[in-house]
């Protein structure tokens, strides 16, 4: 079954450390064969919080989008960010 990274973010304090990581996320992302469903753009909230951005990348495997967040490559990544953003991060299996 294909696994998702899912991201909602809360509060983005600065949209230019954001960009940042995003440009070696994504790096990292199309090394472990990713592929953005989701990364932000229009969007309508019917319930809940409001988020200022959501996004959600398929990989072909649960376990190939654990390898993706938990290799070197998107740890640097992540490690940009700091105290940048809030945001719920979720690895799931696809049904």
């Amino acid at each position: 079954m294909k696994g998702y990274v899912v991201t909602v973010y809360k509060v983005i304090k600065d949209e230019n450390v954001l960009k940042t990581y995003a440009v070696k996320a994504k790096e990292a992302i199309e090394k472990y064969k990713g592929k953005f469903l989701v990364r932000g753009g229009k969007k309508i909230t019917t319930e809940g919080d409001e988020s200022p951005r959501t996004v959600v990348i398929e990989f072909p495997s649960f376990t190939e989008a654990e390898t993706f967040f938990n290799s070197r490559e998107y740890q640097e990544a992540h490690a940009i960010l700091k105290d940048t953003v809030v945001r719920h991060h979720q690895i799931i299996e696809g049904a």
